[in-house]
């Protein structure tokens, strides 16, 4: 198929929440040329009544696109709370799915891509207990409906901008069957660029790495750009990601109790509006696993603020780090997330990779573990009294420094399951170590690990001298800016939400940011016509 541009052609977008904004003035400016169709993938969202929670993302789809051909999965969400105390599980429907549908990845892996199904992983616990027969049929409802929808539109293509929810990753299953290009957004960490995956996080689309090795090749003088880029990067003292700036991931101060006290009352007001303003109450009480109730929301929540202001101070949980200490640094990831549910499942157990890591260090070198500023105060303390009781590991403070970068440099190296410290470690010279295929995994210096067994001789490396790894670092951040665009992605969903609302016009500015979406998406289809890099 000619795939040519997004002109004249049936499109679908996959629809989920805050990410769903951003498409919202995409499909504006798509239904012109193109027939467009919307799947919300959530379940509270496309089956509550309007309320705060998607009065700005489904019904604004409703309501003010009528041209766009709406699917949810409001309908099998009503089927499953109708017998979710007795699910009928057809076998043999699953039996076939799995034969047909696994391209990606197999039926339990899919079942982790959701937090509804994952409690075993998290400490969310306003999230209920399922059970694995309850899994099952969810799974199976969710099949039925996106091969419905995949018959009943029959898409050119499909675009997203994210990829958790076990919608999602059937979807792409079902696509793949119908040879349907599915194209999500990667992030490689260099500025503000995204490039475009056909694969949804399951790995390193081939593509990439192509144009990677033919940057490679290219001279100090053809690279000089990105080597000007990378020397001053090694110069400054902040080298937070500025997508990041603003965002808890770089909060290094613990908020005031009054300002705790706002945060509570506007959850408070939020699901007041969603349970009892909007009647939603009678519907979560009919299946809490996928309508999860309030009160142990705000609850959890409340209970999280208080324990981060505790953690923010001094406490008998982090350490300072021990000037001169040989350390290898760990800084930990948001569980669940999109980036580990969805990428790195076989090690949603952090505990567990922690130890493996720890008794892997050459003799005399430390393990610092530090928490993600995200997931602050959501982690039960007794888990980090189990990595402390570790002999050569321990927690350190999260905000001893207030930029990554003192911890990264004073490290002989790091381990991370697939965060961006690994990117920043290439950039500053220093080694690292990965448990996923990420871009920048491409860059030398980063090890990809596929075992436990294979960590103490890739830790064992830190300490050999190589050389300077700047050439490579400087290839691929040339690689990154030939396949992708510079999308501004989390203040598209900010910035969205506010003109959604009401509270701000549409700007010019904004509307240079849905153009540039609309050219990652273009670049993305001009691709399929020379490599069809969307197969695994």
């Amino acid at each position: 198929m000619n795939y040519g541009n997004l002109k004249n052609k049936k499109i679908l977008l996959m629809c989920k929440e805050t990410y769903s904004y951003p498409l919202f003035f995409l499909a504006k400016k798509l239904l012109p040329d193109n027939e467009v169709a919307a799947f919300f993938v959530h379940s509270s969202e496309c089956s509550y009544n309007k309320c705060y929670f998607n009065e700005n993302s489904y019904y604004k789809f409703l309501e003010e696109l009528p041209e766009v051909n709406m699917y949810d999965v409001k309908e099998i969400c009503l089927t499953f709370a109708k017998n979710y105390k007795n699910p009928s599980i057809n076998m043999d429907f699953l039996k076939k799915v799995e034969k047909e549908y696994t391209h990606f990845k197999n039926l339990n892996l899919q079942l982790m891509t959701s937090q509804m199904t994952t409690r075993y992983y998290h400490y969310r616990n306003y999230y209920v207990w399922s059970s694995y027969e309850q899994n099952m049929y969810w799974l199976q409802l969710n099949y039925e409906n996106c091969i419905r929808i995949m018959e009943d539109f029959r898409p050119d293509f499909i675009l997203d901008y994210q990829d958790e929810e076990i919608a999602r990753n059937i979807m792409i299953e079902v696509a793949y069957k119908n040879q349907v290009p599915y194209i999500s957004v990667e992030h490689p960490r260099y500025a503000f660029y995204k490039y475009p995956t056909y694969i949804l996080g399951t790995g390193l689309d081939s593509y990439f790495k192509v144009i990677y090795e033919k940057k490679k090749r290219l001279s100090r003088e053809e690279l000089k750009e990105a080597y000007a880029y990378i020397e001053d990067y090694r110069k400054k003292t902040d080298i937070m990601p500025p997508e990041f700036k603003g965002t808890s991931t770089a909060s290094y101060e613990r908020d005031s109790l009054l300002w705790v006290l706002r945060v509570m009352r506007g959850k408070w007001n939020y699901f007041w509006n969603q349970d009892i303003t909007k009647k939603n109450r009678k519907l979560k009480k009919s299946c809490p696993m996928i309508f999860s109730p309030s009160i142990p929301y705000i609850y959890f929540y409340f209970r999280l603020e208080m324990r981060k202001r505790k953690l923010f101070k001094k406490n008998k949980y982090f350490h300072d780090p021990v000037e001169g200490e040989n350390y290898v640094y760990m800084p930990l990831h948001l569980i669940p997330e999109s980036a580990t549910v969805v990428k790195t499942p076989f090690y949603l157990k952090e505990l567990e990779v922690i130890e493996q890591v720890a008794k892997s260090l050459p003799i005399g070198w430390v393990l610092y573990v530090k928490e993600h500023q995200a997931m602050l105060g959501e982690r039960d303390p007794s888990f980090y009294e189990e990595v402390n009781k570790i002999p050569n590991a321990k927690m350190v403070q999260i905000n001893y420094y207030k930029d990554p970068k003192p911890w990264i440099m004073k490290a002989r190296g790091a381990v991370t399951l697939l965060g961006s410290t690994a990117y920043e470690m290439a950039l500053l010279g220093k080694k690292s170590i990965l448990f996923f295929d990420m871009p920048y995994s491409l860059i030398e210096g980063v090890t990809r690990v596929h075992s436990f067994e294979e960590l103490p001789e890739a830790i064992g490396n830190f300490a050999k001298e190589g050389e300077d790894n700047i050439h490579s670092c400087a290839a691929y951040i040339e690689a990154v800016k030939e396949a992708g665009v510079e999308i501004d992605y989390f203040s598209m969903m900010t910035e969205g939400e506010e003109i959604l609302k009401g509270k701000k016009p549409m700007t010019e500015e904004y509307e240079k940011k849905i153009n540039a979406l609309y050219e990652f998406y273009d670049k993305a289809l001009s691709r399929l016509d020379k490599e069809h890099p969307f197969s695994p």
